[in-house]
């Protein structure tokens, strides 16, 4: 990365974060104005490293476990690369607990399967295990990325099994809060951490950030990276998504208006798997590469997932910090 850039990155994004330094990603707490909570609006109030468990299981003797869940890759280079290597910085970050691993898609599991024959197991797969195994207590680490539709599904099966383990916690995923109500602004962390893969980037190139894109109303989280991509006047960075807005569509006429002739498509994703590969740097006249191409601008493609990026994985890290945290705030996590 240039190094006017990073120094103007890290001072802009000193700026924004200044109020929110220090401050752990906890669960939200309602106002103490509040006397009278229905059980509906203290779950409603539960955003933030998610606990949950089991009074009745209060005697059990304690063991603890993390279990990392990852959307997954059927690219075994990649997931080597990636999902494991966040699990390894986890595994030396808590040595003291077993870490063990799920997959959130099934159609990927299922792949897996076929063409290597290793079996992935689901969330609830993974948490049955631990249960049958003697754990009784989990701190569940999200790779999401945003808290979409992926992120829902792992929030909702970790709480249905509460009841089978004396506590449970999960982490919030890589960007959560936005520097509000005193929280620290993950978006800025992420960029932050982002900077040290971005190429120099001269006045007429620029960098298109390709996220995933979602259905789910966290799509808007997009915005809310290009927008503090403009508060750190990264200006030469785009975001778009696959499957989602803003969309490539969307990005072009943009580019051409600030006379943007050469591009770098990079992934905002944790693997650099069939998305990147082939939508996003493939030879089919339909990839983003060649759509670029034919409007006239030069590309080139950085071709790896945010878990190589040793940054990244420290902030994966710091939610599995705070989710085995969460944990001691339901009594001890000794294994």
């Amino acid at each position: 990365m240039d190094q006017d850039l990073k120094i103007q990155l890290n001072a802009a994004a000193d700026r924004l974060c200044r109020a929110s330094e220090g401050l752990a990603a906890s669960a939200y707490a309602l106002s103490e104005d509040v006397k009278t909570a229905t059980p509906a609006l203290r779950e409603a109030a539960s955003i933030g490293v998610w606990t949950g468990g089991n009074p009745a299981l209060a005697g059990w003797e304690n063991r603890t476990a993390v279990l990392v869940l990852a959307f997954g890759t059927t690219y075994r280079e990649t997931r080597a690369k990636t999902i494991e290597a966040v699990e390894d910085a986890i595994r030396r970050a808590h040595p003291d607990f077993p870490v063990f691993e799920a997959y959130t898609s099934h159609i990927i599991i299922d792949r897996v399967w076929k063409k290597e024959g290793i079996r992935k197991l689901t969330p609830e797969e993974a948490l049955e295990r631990l249960a049958a195994e003697g754990y009784t207590r989990a701190a569940v680490v999200s790779l999401d990325i945003i808290p979409g539709l992926e992120y829902d599904y792992n929030r909702l099966a970790v709480r249905r099994y509460a009841d089978r383990f004396q506590a449970l916690s999960l982490s919030t995923p890589l960007m959560y809060y936005q520097g509000t109500e005193g929280r620290p602004d993950q978006v800025v962390e992420f960029l932050r951490a982002l900077s040290g893969q971005l190429p120099p980037a001269g006045p007429e190139e620029a960098v298109l950030l390709m996220a995933h894109g979602t259905p789910h109303p966290a799509n808007a989280y997009y915005a809310v990276i290009q927008d503090r991509i403009r508060e750190l006047g990264l200006n030469h960075l785009f975001v778009y998504s696959v499957e989602g807005r803003p969309d490539l569509d969307d990005v072009i006429p943009r580019l051409k208006e600030t006379g943007i002739r050469r591009v770098t498509l990079m992934p905002i994703m944790l693997v650099a798997g069939d998305h990147a590969v082939n939508d996003m740097a493939g030879p089919d006249p339909d990839s983003h590469k060649s759509r670029l191409e034919a409007e006239g601008f030069a590309v080139s493609a950085w071709l790896h997932g945010l878990g190589e990026n040793p940054a990244v994985r420290a902030l994966y890290v710091k939610r599995a910090d705070e989710a085995v945290a969460a944990l001691r705030t339901l009594g001890t996590a000794e294994k």
